[in-house]
Order: structure tokens, then C-alpha cells, then sequence
């Protein structure tokens, strides 16, 4: 129990080290500890956690309708996977590194509804979008805008809500956002399965708008494509709805939040400055290991948006079809990631002690790419002619290697660092974090040509 509690508490690289003072600044804005936690406030911010990834997710899953808008073009149709992945990481990335440097007197409530407003926003254009006829390119940049917008909200609630949640000091409602985080990976894809699934059981549905060229397979129809983005419209909205009401619960603790939390004064004097060459010395396997773990899983995308079933056009069903294929595989990977993740749990599975041992398995794990081509990459045949292996192995166990070794690498930065340097390796291990993205995406552009 000692060595699970010793997990849990360094599981949070993104909550500020706690102190007397900082308890004592709770208790005095209405934070008591027997009354700290509240399962109605834990369900508030796994619904933020949920909010935060469901748009990354979402145009991934939505995948086979944006190849039914881009079958004219060919250039188009054969990188916009990679293209909406780098531009994601790229703006998150940047946007995570600006608003760092915009500290001071910053109001992290604005910035989570702000994000709020973008997604509602960007997600009905979306919806209305299936509507219209366009030509590929058009098509094209106006997806990388929504993209780019989506990416931004992403960097004001990543930002956002684990400054906010640092004030109620409560470690469960952290745990909470980064279980929302693992859900809103497997909850897109159902909701993209049942939209194409639902639609398709009623014959007189619409279908999608003719596009510039004939799509392979069944199309994705208009109809369920509308019905799966305005699905997001309705997440961004409920969770602005739970988070206001969660600020009327805690108007004290937004002031604190605002102007006194540790977060919003990166610049105290009574705060250590660690220099990011001291922490990648402390750090060197696990920052590295992390970096290519999840440079290695940005190629993982691509593949997923081309490799089929290996049955027969006429023989595949309702899950095997192109529409429904492609979302199934996400499905599977991002819950081999949810079970990576609750391995680390585990003591006996635990590899934080052992950090050179973590930095070789996230080298071999550029051995999936090897395995991606042995499956039936845009229907041209496949080396190993089966959908389990595929969906079982390749699939899933790259995505519980992701979860696993991600999440390991995040748990034990707290463990070779002094005590005061703690904050300080959390955030340099995100920063290796998001930089690993931007990298492995734009290195999918060779895996896409």
C-alpha cells in the first residue's frame, strides 16, 4: 500500500509540491480538509479531462469522412493525416510554451471557458460543413483551420485546468482529469462507430456531398458525419455548464486561482529556478525515453487511417467496412493505452527504479513500424492476411506500450530529482512530452509519401 500511495502522489507531475503555507492559504479561502473532496467536483473534472483530448481524438476517428472529401486530390487525400497531426502538435506545442511565459496576473478560469467557446464553435462549422459542397483543397484549408483552432483550445485548457485544479490540493481531482484524458480517447471512436452504424440502418439516409473523384468502399454519409461533430458541440457545452457551476461552488478559490496560487507567480523569489540542463542531466533515460515513446506513437495515425480489412470488399460487414474499420482500430489502440496506464499501478510492473530499461523498450518499440506494414495497407494486400492481428497485436499492444512506458516515464521523474526540483521536472517532462508530438508528427510526412 506504501509503495501504491508513493505511485499515486508522483503520478502528478503537473501539481504544485505541497506546503504548509499552501494549506494554510486553502483553509483561509474556504478550502477545509475534511471537506475538500467531493465526488461531484471529481465528476466535474474528468468531464474537463474528457474536454480537453476529445477534439484530437475526434479527427482522427472522423477519418474516413475527410478521405471521402479529399478522393480528388491525391496529394491531399494521402497527407492530410499527417498534416492535421502536425499542425496540432505544432500549435499546442507553441501555444503551451506562450501562455507559460503569460503568468502572471492570468486568469485560468477565462482561459478553460475560452477553450470551451473555441471547440463549441469550431465544431459546429464542422457540422454545418457536411452540408456543402467543396473542392478538395478548399476542403483541405478549411480543415487546418478548424485544426489550428482546436489545437489552440487545447494549449488554454491544458493550461488552464491544471493551474485550477492545483488550488483545491487534492490530488484525486488531478487523477481525475487524466482518466478523463484516457476516456475521451475510446469514447470518439464509439461515438464515430455508432453514427455510421445508426445512419446506415435507415436506407433513405442522406449520403455525404459528392466529392471530386469516387471514394473506395462505402462512403461515410453525410448525416453521420453531422451527427458525430455536433456529438463534440454537445461535450463542449455540458462541460461549460459543469464548470460554471463548479466556480459557483468555489468564487473564493477563483480569486486564489487568479492572483495568489503558485502557479500564477512562476517568478516568486521564494521559488527555486532549476536550469532545464541540470534537469535533463537528472533526468537524461527517463526525458528521453518519453520524448521518443511518443515520437514513435505519432506515426501510429497514419497508418490507422490506411490499413483495411483484409476481407474481401463484398464479404466485409458492418465492421469490417472502411467507415467503421478505421474507428474500430483507434478503438483498440486507445484502449491498449487506458490498460498501459493502469499497469503502472502495479508494483510488481513498475519500472521507475530501473530507467535505462524504459529508454531501450521505447527505442524498440519503432519496431511497430516494421509491423504496420505487414497489414493491409490501403487495401493493396497484406504480408499477415488477419484483422486480429492487426486489431489484437499491432493495435493494441502499441497503444498499451504508449500508456505504459508514457505514464512510467512521467511517474518516475519525481523519484531522481531533489524535493524542491519536483514542479520543476514535472514541467520539463511535459515540455519533453509535447515536443516528442510535434517531432514524430512531423516525421510522419516520410511515413504518409
Amino acid at each position: 500500500m506504501d509503495r501504491l500511495r508513493k505511485l499515486w502522489s508522483s503520478e502528478q507531475p503537473y501539481e504544485p509540491i505541497s506546503d504548509d503555507s499552501a494549506d494554510d492559504d486553502r483553509e483561509q479561502h474556504g478550502f477545509t480538509k475534511e471537506h475538500e473532496f467531493s465526488y461531484i467536483e471529481y465528476s466535474i473534472f474528468l468531464l474537463l479531462g474528457v474536454s480537453m483530448l476529445w477534439a484530437w481524438n475526434m479527427f482522427l476517428a472522423a477519418g474516413p469522412y475527410f478521405q471521402g472529401r479529399f478522393t480528388g486530390n491525391d496529394w491531399i487525400f494521402n497527407n492530410f493525416q499527417a498534416a492535421e497531426v502536425s499542425v496540432s502538435t505544432i500549435t499546442n506545442l507553441g501555444s503551451m510554451l506562450i501562455l507559460t511565459r503569460m503568468q502572471r496576473n492570468a486568469s485560468y478560469p477565462k482561459r478553460i471557458i475560452s477553450s470551451l467557446f473555441i471547440n463549441m464553435v469550431t465544431f459546429t462549422l464542422l457540422a454545418v460543413s457536411t452540408s456543402f459542397r467543396a473542392s478538395a483543397k478548399g476542403y483541405f484549408g478549411f480543415l487546418m483551420v478548424m485544426m489550428f483552432a482546436t489545437s489552440l483550445a487545447t494549449g488554454l485548457c491544458q493550461n488552464g485546468i491544471f493551474a485550477y485544479v492545483a488550488g483545491f490540493g487534492q490530488a484525486k481531482y488531478t487523477q481525475g482529469i487524466m482518466t478523463g484524458q484516457a476516456i475521451a480517447g475510446v469514447l470518439p471512436c464509439i461515438a464515430q462507430i455508432v453514427s455510421v452504424l445508426s445512419v446506415q440502418a435507415n436506407d433513405d439516409g442522406d449520403k455525404q456531398p459528392p466529392t471530386d473523384g469516387g471514394a473506395e468502399g462505402p462512403p461515410v454519409r453525410s448525416a453521420a458525419a453531422q451527427a458525430y461533430f455536433l456529438t463534440a458541440t454537445v461535450i463542449a457545452v455540458a462541460t461549460l455548464a459543469a464548470f460554471l457551476f463548479l466556480q459557483t461552488r468555489h468564487r473564493k478559490p477563483r480569486k486564489t486561482l487568479d492572483s495568489t496560487t503558485p502557479d500564477s507567480l512562476p517568478e516568486n523569489d521564494d521559488k527555486k529556478s532549476i536550469p532545464l540542463l541540470v534537469l535533463f542531466r537528472k533526468l537524461f533515460w527517463l526525458a528521453s525515453g518519453v520524448f521518443i515513446t511518443f515520437a514513435v506513437t505519432m506515426f501510429f495515425p497514419v497508418f490507422t487511417q490506411r490499413i483495411l480489412s483484409v476481407r474481401p470488399v463484398e464479404d466485409q460487414g458492418a465492421f469490417t467496412q472502411p467507415a467503421t474499420f478505421i474507428p474500430l482500430a483507434f478503438l483498440l489502440w486507445n484502449t491498449g493505452d487506458l490498460l498501459g496506464r493502469l499497469l503502472t499501478a502495479v508494483p510488481t510492473l513498475s519500472l521507475v527504479h530501473r530507467p535505462k530499461i524504459v529508454f531501450t523498450l521505447a527505442i524498440a518499440r519503432i519496431a511497430w513500424v516494421g509491423m504496420y506494414h505487414l497489414c493491409n495497407i490501403r487495401g493493396e494486400g497484406a504480408v499477415v492476411k488477419s484483422d486480429f492481428f492487426y486489431l489484437g497485436i499491432v493495435q493494441l499492444l502499441f497503444g498499451l506500450s504508449n500508456g505504459y512506458l508514457g505514464s512510467i516515464c512521467m511517474i518516475g521523474a519525481g523519484e531522481w530529482v531533489e524535493p524542491e526540483e519536483r514542479e520543476a521536472a514535472g514541467g520539463f517532462m511535459g515540455l519533453m512530452l509535447v515536443a516528442g508530438l510535434a517531432v514524430g508528427s512531423l516525421l510522419s510526412f516520410f511515413v504518409a509519401g
